[in-house]
This record gives C-alpha cells, sequence and structure tokens, in this order.
C-alpha cells in the first residue's frame, strides 16, 4: 500500500507557490481554493461507507490543506511583493555600479556574449540581495566562476519572466574580479583540472562532454553534439541529475562490505556533500541532489512507501528553501521522473518479469518507458518537439552511463593531487563515451527521430494524451494473460 498523505500537501505547496509567483495574490488565493474543493470532492467520493470515521478524515484533509495552502500562499505573497519593491526598480532604464557573484558557471550565447544568474551583493555603493540575470560581453565575464564577486557597471531592466529575479542586467565595460570563498575556489580547481586532463587524453569532442556527463560542465560541448543529444532525448545527461547522484553515492555504499553499513552511509553523505559542491550547488543542483538522495532510498530499501513519503516532504521543503523552483521546469522534470520511478516503473518491471524477461533488462525499460511518458509533455511544452527515439537512445546508452560517471567522479577528486591517476581513470571512460556520442549521433539521424509539436500549453496537452495512449497500451501488454489470471 502506497503511503500518500503527504502528496496532497505537496501538491498545494507546489500548486499555491506557482500561481502566487506567475500571478501574485489572485493566483494564490485561486490556487488555494482549487487545492481545497479537489481535496473536498476527493473526500466525498472516496468515502463511500458514510462512516463517521471516514468524515472527519475528509475534514482534516481539508484543513490541512487549507492550512498548508494559506501558509504558502501568504509567504509567496510576501516574496513576490519584496521583488517588486525592490530597491533596483528605481535604476531601470538607467546605469549604475553592481557586485553580483555568479551562481552558475557562465553560458556562451551566439556572438561571443555570455549570460549567467548571480546573486547581487551591492547596488550602487550600497549592500543589496536578491536573484540577478546577467547578460555581457567579453573573456573577462566568462571566466568568472561560482561564487566569485565581480564588480562592474550595467544598464538595469526589469525582468523578463516571472521566477522572483529582481532584474536584468547588461554589463557595460569590464569587471573587477573579486576573490570567491575558499571552497567555491577549491570547487573551480577541481573542474578545471578534470577538464585539463580529460582534453590531454580524450579526443576534443569526448573531452568536451566527459565534464558535461559527469560535473555538468557543458562549457566546451559544440552546439552540434548539444543539437543531437536533445533530439534523441539524451539532454539530461550533461546536465546534472538525481542519477549522478544516485549513481555516487550509491557506488559508495558498496564499499559497506569493508567498512561496515554505518560507515558506508557517512561516507555516502561526504561524498554526496563534495559532490554538491564541486559541481556547484545551485537551486538546480540541490534540487537533483535532494531527487538523487529518494531515488537511493528507493532502491535501498525496495519499498515505494518509504520513497513516496519522502519524494512530497521534499517538494514541501524545496517550496519553503527555494520558491522559484516551483517555476523551473527542471525542477518539475525531476519531481515527475522520481515519481514515475517510485510509482509506476516497479510494477511494469514485475509484470515484466513474470512473463520471463531478465530483471536487469526489464528494470531498464520499465524506467526509461516510464520517465519518457510522464516527461515527454513538458519537454514538448518548453521545445516544440517530441523525440520518438528517447527511450531506445536511453537504453542503448543506460549501461555506459554508470561507468562514466563513477569513473569520472573518481578521476576529478583523485586529479587533485595525483593528476597522472585521474588520466589513467580518465582514458577508462574513452570507450564508454565513444558510445554515448555514437548512440546521439545515429539517434538523432533517424528519420523522424525529433517530430515538432505544438509549442506551449497546446503541446503539452497534445503529448500527454498521446503518452496516456502508450501507457496504457504498454499497461496492458506487460499485464499478465489472461489464461495465467485464471490458474
Amino acid at each position: 500500500m502506497i503511503d500518500l498523505r503527504l502528496v496532497p500537501a505537496a501538491l498545494t505547496a507546489w500548486a499555491v507557490t506557482a500561481a502566487g509567483i506567475l500571478w501574485a495574490t489572485p493566483g494564490a488565493l485561486a490556487a488555494v481554493s482549487v487545492a481545497v474543493t479537489a481535496t473536498a470532492l476527493a473526500g466525498l467520493w472516496g468515502h463511500r461507507a458514510r462512516r463517521a470515521t471516514d468524515r472527519r478524515a475528509a475534514v482534516a484533509a481539508v484543513v490541512a490543506v487549507l492550512t498548508v495552502g494559506a501558509g504558502f500562499a501568504v509567504a509567496v505573497v510576501l516574496r513576490v511583493d519584496a521583488a517588486h519593491r525592490h530597491p533596483v526598480t528605481d535604476y531601470i532604464g538607467d546605469l549604475t555600479t553592481v557586485v553580483v557573484a555568479p551562481s552558475e558557471t557562465p553560458r556562451s550565447l551566439a556572438g561571443a556574449r555570455v549570460m549567467f544568474r548571480g546573486a547581487l551583493l551591492t547596488l550602487d555603493d550600497t549592500p543589496a540581495s536578491g536573484t540577478v540575470v546577467v547578460f555581457a560581453s567579453g573573456a573577462d565575464y566568462a571566466r568568472l566562476s561560482p561564487g566569485q564577486p565581480a564588480a562592474f557597471r550595467a544598464r538595469v531592466a526589469a525582468p523578463t519572466r516571472r521566477d522572483l529575479t529582481v532584474a536584468v542586467l547588461a554589463a557595460v565595460g569590464e569587471p573587477t574580479p573579486g576573490e570567491a570563498a575558499p571552497i567555491h575556489r577549491a570547487a573551480h580547481h577541481v573542474r578545471g583540472q578534470f577538464a585539463q586532463a580529460a582534453r590531454r587524453v580524450l579526443p576534443p569532442e569526448q573531452a568536451a562532454v566527459l565534464p558535461a556527463v559527469v560535473l555538468g560542465d557543458t562549457t566546451a560541448v559544440p552546439p552540434t553534439t548539444t543539437a543531437d543529444f536533445r533530439a534523441s532525448g539524451l539532454a539530461h545527461l550533461t546536465a546534472v541529475s538525481g542519477a549522478n547522484v544516485t549513481i555516487v553515492c550509491g557506488a559508495v555504499l558498496l564499499s559497506a562490505a569493508l567498512i561496515g553499513p554505518r560507515a558506508a552511509v557517512v561516507a555516502a553523505a561526504l561524498a554526496l556533500a563534495g559532490f554538491v559542491v564541486v559541481v556547484q550547488p545551485s537551486p538546480s543542483v540541490l534540487r537533483a541532489a535532494v531527487m538523487g538522495a529518494i531515488t537511493l532510498l528507493a532502491v535501498l530499501s525496495h519499498r515505494r512507501r518509504q520513497a513516496l513519503p519522502a519524494l512530497a516532504a521534499t517538494v514541501v521543503l524545496l517550496m519553503v528553501a527555494a520558491p522559484e523552483l516551483a517555476v523551473d521546469v527542471g525542477f518539475a522534470l525531476s519531481v515527475s521522473a522520481t515519481a514515475a520511478l517510485v510509482l509506476i516503473a516497479p510494477g511494469w518491471s514485475r509484470r515484466l518479469v513474470a512473463r520471463g524477461w531478465p530483471k536487469p533488462l526489464a528494470d531498464a525499460v520499465s524506467v526509461a518507458l516510464a520517465a519518457q511518458v510522464v516527461t515527454a509533455p513538458l519537454v514538448a511544452g518548453i521545445s516544440g518537439s517530441v523525440s520518438l527515439v528517447a527511450v531506445a537512445a536511453n537504453l542503448a546508452a543506460a549501461p555506459v552511463i554508470a561507468p562514466i560517471t563513477v569513473l569520472g567522479t573518481a578521476a576529478a577528486a583523485v586529479g587533485i593531487g595525483w593528476p597522472a591517476g585521474a588520466e589513467l581513470l580518465i582514458r577508462f571512460t574513452g570507450p564508454e563515451v565513444w558510445w554515448l556520442l555514437r548512440v546521439a549521433h545515429l539517434s538523432a539521424g533517424l528519420p523522424a527521430a525529433s517530430v515538432p509539436v505544438p509549442a506551449g500549453a497546446a503541446g503539452v496537452v497534445t503529448v500527454a494524451i498521446g503518452g496516456l495512449a502508450v501507457g496504457a497500451v504498454w499497461h496492458w501488454v506487460v499485464s499478465p494473460r489472461h489464461d495465467t489470471i485464471g490458474r
């Protein structure tokens, strides 16, 4: 029996926070009303016996959802109001001096420009706070590392997206870089050493893709390779995801036979913390770390009952700590994929095993198909296309992801004091990275590998209907045969 008690609270917190960010007070109030109404209707529909205990449970559920919704509505409305009233709004259209610390590695754009999100530290020589988006030109901006403050002149513009960003800054002139905190400098050094070691021992394209798969560093990945990964449904492999965390921590936990289970758990926690720091502790990375930890919990416990409440509690906590994730597509993809792993894939896998499939193959097919079915609508709404080869491409790439991640992470760790050892480990990733690139290139080159669909809500609805049909057909295919049911 799956424990669903925290799910209404998680969905309410998420919906109210997202609606509040997008549409302020009216949106938050509407989301609370919808959540309370849906909970009340579910309670009326669910207690067919009309027992007093059922009525009390239904009333308690409505009260709980109303309490959670009201609390998150107040919180998000205050945050949105603070963003609208931020002192930087007085400078819109003007030039001013700012100090910003990037929260991510600057991303290259067309025309030798870069873009990055960061924390506003000072505004016109006055201490400030808030998240900003910076657009700039020049190598000095491209060389900025996460956590490294930089002072520069910028023209202030209103944010173009509703995600609690307080301003968009167009940098003018060259920056005056400061010094990042020691932990950020150490993380930047590890990433740089790893990328250099990869370039020394691997062909150029492989050397560019390896840091992307292991550490989410896509700065050197060629645009054509990025396009192939996107068309083949493998783009998630070049960003830090819960899968990276699961593989790294799982590999550390395998040491339990040598150091004992408790020590292995402590080592896995330390590895998780170090991994998060090295790949940049941005909200998206923290999200991936939490989702990976939940996936690992599901794998280790073999009990979905524990994993789903953990996922719901995580959603609630992340809405408190980083409410901007409520309107982040990556967050939605992570949550939906993790939920599919917990709720859908195990049942499909068991049925395939019952029909004679080898369990590893049944698990791989079920996970790939379940993740694709639940995430394809969101991907289609963003990109205006849907990959028809994603499941096959992910299945073909799956065997090499764990070796790449484990060997690459180990190389990044030992490269600090033993560059030759890092290069040796990276050499062992060469065949696996070659295979991954071949899968991406061949899959993207297939006829109708990526099919255009309407972008936005129309694409989400269209692909969701198709996904439901595919899921229903697959569920019927893997169901036990009628003749075996009666036996």
